[in-house]
């Protein structure tokens, strides 16, 4: 992992986010890219822009390009290599552009929304951005307890696409020095795939996962299983992967389970994608 990006809204949670960023960044030797947004007077304002209002804006704006430089220069000041990214577009378009531009390996963003009806009905920007990216997204949500990762519970649908993601958080747990336990929750109303099963369990072999790590239990349905079970063996962080959906598929016959955990959980949540 050679770079991170983490957009910051100067809000309480982008300290858990940098924090976050930063639990990663001492055992991975990773470059830390700090971003803002913030749209001009001239961009996305549904108000009249006379002088008044344009003044205000550019002192806004100031104000938000000095507190980015404050965070990087306090990152900098602890041994950090980092450096910040100035933007002015719709938030999701200019992360998912940096974050293409830079390369990077990882971004880590704050979760704001408090799961709200809205939130789980057309999804939060962390949602958005964790389903659209093109590189794994650690989301932070603000009731988190941000610390060293050191017990990963892994998600796994027994899908056999899953297998080089497991190969990536394989050897993401080793940088982290954390122990790896793959959970697969079978729901009481659905009889699992037994040839999945089987074939991932061969995968898992391969990998040298100890049987003791994987787990498979049954629920009342997949999202409160992984949560119960975070709970139970105290997890501090979540992995899961996500897959593309047509229109019809992601918003009407089969919602997204990641994008409702990352709107729901409460434990730092990182996305894998299956492409």
């Amino acid at each position: 992992m050679k770079t991170i990006l983490v957009p910051i809204d100067f809000s309480k949670n982008s300290q858990k986010v940098l924090k976050a960023a930063k639990v990663i960044s001492d055992k991975t030797g990773a470059e830390l890219a700090i971003m803002h947004t913030s749209q001009s007077a001239d961009k996305g304002i549904a108000i009249p822009i006379t002088e008044g209002t344009r003044v205000i804006f550019n002192e806004l704006e100031n104000s938000y390009k000095q507190q980015l430089d404050e965070y990087v220069a306090g990152v900098q000041s602890e041994g950090y290599q980092v450096h910040g990214i100035w933007e002015s577009d719709a938030v999701q378009t200019a992360i998912l552009r940096q974050a293409d531009e830079i390369n990077a390996d990882l971004i880590v963003i704050g979760r704001t929304g408090q799961g709200t009806f809205m939130d789980k009905l057309i999804g939060s920007l962390s949602a958005r951005v964790a389903l659209d990216a093109l590189c794994p997204v650690l989301v932070i949500p603000p009731q988190a307890t941000v610390k060293e990762f050191k017990n990963i519970v892994y998600a796994t649908r027994f899908d056999p696409r899953e297998t080089e993601i497991l190969h990536q958080i394989k050897a993401l747990a080793k940088q982290l020095g954390a122990k790896l336990i793959l959970v697969h929750i079978n729901p009481f109303h659905q009889l699992g795939s037994h040839t999945n099963e089987e074939h991932m369990l061969r995968n898992i072999q391969e990998l040298d996962i100890a049987d003791m790590d994987v787990v498979i239990a049954q629920d009342i349905n997949f999202i409160e299983g992984i949560r119960r079970y975070c709970y139970q063996e105290g997890a501090d962080l979540l992995v899961v992967s996500t897959r593309e959906r047509g229109f019809l598929e992601q918003y009407i016959t089969n919602p997204s389970m990641t994008k409702r955990l990352v709107v729901e959980t409460r434990l730092p949540l990182l996305v894998y994608h299956i492409r």
